[in-house]
């Protein structure tokens, strides 16, 4: 899995196609794409530079904001884990490396069916990196999401999230 996917509950089969034919135009027609056990989350497993996923999907948004009607948010998964506080942390450990000593950092957490605290994942994560902490303007997000058993890891430069009704808005049409 290198991405989730959110939308409202009850379509995901409705974003499930949606994004099957939006990876074809962007040229992976074998892409892996499935329902979770969370209701309003699918998983997609591409081919392709999830970065240059993201841009293309930028790229609809702008040209063709009809076409993306169910997908949410589009959120980049770079590494899979256990849901525990150690395998988190050993992940996050191995993948630190491409956030600079003067470049600032967040850390955002989504926690489905989990007993892991988030206070302590934070401050775990923050005890690895040095750097600043930015909440508002943040060179890099270190986005955890767990669901349930296993967890996605994304160390990210901003704006790598894609919230499509913002996306959207900020285009104003």
């Amino acid at each position: 899995m290198n991405f989730i996917i959110t939308c409202q509950r009850n379509l995901e089969e409705k974003t499930i196609e949606e994004t099957r034919k939006l990876l074809n135009g962007f040229g992976d027609s074998n892409a892996k794409i499935s329902k979770t056990q969370f209701s309003g989350i699918i998983q997609l497993d591409t081919s392709l530079d999830i970065f240059d996923v993201i841009k293309k999907f930028r790229v609809i948004i702008d040209e063709e904001p009809w076409s993306v009607r169910f997908c949410s948010r589009i959120i980049p998964i770079q590494d899979l884990c256990q849901s525990d506080l150690k395998s988190i942390k050993e992940n996050i450990t191995m993948m630190i490396s491409c956030i600079e000593k003067t470049q600032s950092y967040r850390i955002s957490i989504e926690k489905r069916n989990s007993e892991i605290k988030s206070n302590d994942l934070i401050s775990e994560i923050a005890e690895l990196i040095p750097n600043k902490v930015s909440l508002e303007q943040a060179d890099w997000e270190i986005v955890i999401q767990i669901m349930g058993k296993t967890t996605g890891i994304g160390i990210l430069p901003k704006n790598s999230i894609i919230s499509v009704s913002k996306e959207k808005r900020l285009r104003s049409y």
